[in-house]
């Protein structure tokens, strides 16, 4: 793949192993940035780049887990690489990825995908054909991959419906900032996101004010 003038290399894509998951939840929302997103369906498969991700962590009263588990949240305290997917607002279903050991109730919403795969289906699904606005937002993305409370609790390292993938071409420098949307812990710098990209949400001064992280995990103002 040709970009900005550069040779991209694209990488084969193989399922992401459990053990190959960070047991941290903050490295692995940062982990997934760049790792692509599969969805099996009878009209044929999409697929999407991750770009952006926000953890949420045990004591963070932002998170579904804060008062303890119930019914609703009981797929976040599965081991990682497990969905858990939650209707909000009336309107969204929202994807995330389950983080830490079992029991111990962290995930990781992923905010947006950059679309790769499938993208006439994406268009259908979200009527839309706006390529940069298809999966730019929890609800978008939900909706362009036609995900929805079925596919809560299924094993993103092993189901054949929704997985996760291995990154077709590495990620780009790694921003980190505030978290986008909550009024809870605001001030937390759990969300990151593949800087330069026009498939990442949220507002573009996050990006110009927050720290970067380095692709060996470094971070420099």
């Amino acid at each position: 793949m040709v970009k900005n003038g550069l040779m991209t290399p694209i990488r084969r894509l193989r399922r992401l192993r459990r053990r190959e998951l960070p047991v941290s939840t903050v490295k692995l929302a940062r982990y997934l940035i760049g790792k692509t997103l599969v969805r099996e369906l009878p009209e044929g498969q999409l697929m999407g780049r991750i770009v952006e991700t926000e953890a949420y962590l045990t004591g963070d009263a932002a998170a579904h887990t804060f008062r303890g588990p119930t019914p609703r949240n009981r797929s976040l305290y599965l081991e990682r690489g497990h969905a858990y997917v939650y209707f909000t607002y009336g309107n969204h279903f929202m994807l995330n990825v389950s983080g830490g050991h079992d029991g111990v109730g962290e995930g990781i919403l992923i905010r947006a995908v950059e679309p790769i795969a499938g993208i006439e289906l994406m268009e259908d699904h979200r009527r839309n054909k706006n390529l940069k606005d298809l999966a730019r937002g929890p609800g978008r993305l939900a909706s362009a991959f036609r995900i929805d409370k079925q596919q809560d609790g299924i094993d993103l390292t092993a189901h054949e419906s929704l997985w996760l993938g291995t990154a077709l071409r590495p990620a780009r420098e790694i921003g980190k900032s505030v978290r986008i949307g909550i009024t809870k812990e605001i001030h937390r710098p759990l969300r990151f996101f593949e800087k330069g990209s026009e498939f990442v949400s949220g507002p573009k001064r996050l990006a110009a004010r927050t720290r970067r992280v380095t692709p060996r995990g470094r971070k420099r103002s």
